[in-house]
């Protein structure tokens, strides 16, 4: 199977038959994500198979951090400003058909990967994720994000 990793396309990208079980993440890619694209509020990347079928995506946007948010023993490593800049990565699923075939991680490390190239031009201190539930944060736990105080 040949798979690439792009930016969304609605021209060219098979959206509708997307279902990862979570009915926010698939609505949002079928009827929200485009136009997140065209007004800059979010980048969307696709894992796309060679019929343009959407396996997996995520979205990457930016973000801002209080400080005071942060456990004690980071902010002290940080300059002394109210928020810092970061970088969200606020949507990762995965079409159930293609769940337990690491393409999670896949999408993850692709995302970390444009968040890193990211900070050559703009200067993000990390990468937060807005874990849909817990089944979500554990799978970002598994690869060394810490939650917030809050």
């Amino acid at each position: 199977m040949s798979l690439k990793i792009e930016l969304l396309n609605s021209k060219i990208h098979n959206r509708s038959n997307f279902d990862c079980g979570k009915e926010s993440l698939n609505r949002y890619l079928v009827k929200t994500a485009s136009q997140d694209l065209k007004r800059k509020v979010a980048t969307v990347f696709v894992l796309v198979d060679c019929h343009n079928q959407v396996l997996a995506y995520y979205t990457l946007s930016a973000f801002t951090i209080e400080v005071l948010e942060l456990e004690l023993s980071v902010a002290k490593k940080l300059p002394r400003y109210p928020r810092l800049p970061a970088t969200m990565l606020g949507r990762l699923a995965v079409d159930i058909n293609y769940q337990g075939r690491n393409f999670g991680k896949l999408m993850l490390v692709n995302a970390l990967l444009k968040a890193y190239e990211n900070t050559k031009t703009i200067a993000p201190i990390a990468v937060v994720v807005d874990a849909i539930d817990d089944k979500a944060s554990n799978f970002y736990k598994k690869y060394g994000f810490v939650a917030f105080k809050s």
